[in-house]
């Protein structure tokens, strides 16, 4: 069996960066995982702030004009990833990938990462090459350009084969950061094999 017939979600970068476990406990040893206050109550935001995108302009994103879609699933064979972008702004032939982050203060090495898997999955998609991308952190309402370079693609790459390695050898990994563990979905059974 080779990495590439391990099917994975853009989510799981996320997940992966933020403690591999995660995603463990996702493909491995599936469990079922309760979502934090912080998980549905970001999802109850998320809902507002698509109502009021609607009626916005494109300044924010430092762009003049633009088409938006909600929620849009995308999917890419060759590179065996999916997953659903938050909202796609279409600017003629450009395209930005946005997610809507429940956060506050600055982007995470996850976001980065799950913004480059997004813009992997759309040039493999358009052909056209995806190399900016928006973070909208909804409780300060900011929102940051994020430039998604080849290095930042190319780790993405690296990331993704890491994680098809620990799912077909079934390596349990470390935790990064154990004081994270206060807010994770997983932790009840996570602090059973510390």
């Amino acid at each position: 069996m080779n990495n590439k017939s391990v099917p994975l979600r853009v989510a799981d970068l996320k997940q992966y960066l933020y403690c591999p476990r995660k995603v463990y406990f996702t493909y491995v040893m599936p469990i079922e995982k309760k979502p934090t206050f912080k998980m549905n109550y970001g999802k109850i935001m998320e809902e507002k702030i698509d109502r009021l995108e609607l009626r916005r302009t494109f300044k924010r994103y430092r762009l003049l004009q633009g088409k938006r879609c909600f929620h849009v699933a995308v999917k890419s064979e060759s590179l065996s990833l999916s997953g659903q972008i938050d909202l796609l702004i279409t600017v003629h032939d450009h395209i930005y990938p946005v997610e809507f982050k429940f956060v506050r203060g600055f982007p995470y090495k996850s976001h980065l990462y799950q913004l480059a898997g997004y813009a992997l999955i759309l040039e493999d998609i358009y052909g056209a090459e995806v190399n900016r991308g928006f973070l909208y952190f909804i409780p300060d309402e900011k929102i940051f350009a994020i430039k998604i370079s080849k290095e930042l693609k190319a780790s993405c790459l690296k990331v993704l084969e890491e994680i098809r390695d620990m799912i077909l050898t079934q390596r349990m990994p470390y935790p990064i950061n154990r004081n994270r563990c206060l807010e994770c979905e997983c932790q009840n059974f996570c602090r059973d094999i510390w």
